[in-house]
């Protein structure tokens, strides 16, 4: 909520889940926010970064099943996520 002057009022904003979207609520202490840098051509740092938040659930599935929908995501932000060079 905000107020006239446009400043946000909440002590708390919730999260949606990136695999789920299912809302992360305050007592959901297994979540995890995970914030991955965007690179140029090159592999340099922008500055800049694409956010995915995990809720509880899916970490208790394990994570491995669920990293192709993360990744992607990651590909279609990302041209190439290689070290090396190589898409």
């Amino acid at each position: 909520m905000q107020n006239e002057e446009g400043v946000i009022t909440e002590l708390y904003i919730p999260r949606k889940c990136s695999a789920t979207n299912r809302l992360i609520t305050s007592k959901d202490h297994a979540s995890v926010q995970i914030n991955v840098g965007h690179l140029d051509e090159n592999g340099v740092y922008t500055g800049q970064f694409s956010t995915f938040a995990l809720c509880g659930f899916v970490r208790a599935q394990r994570f491995e099943v669920w990293w192709p929908v993360f990744y992607w995501k990651a590909r279609s932000v990302y041209k190439c996520l290689n070290v090396s060079g190589r898409c």
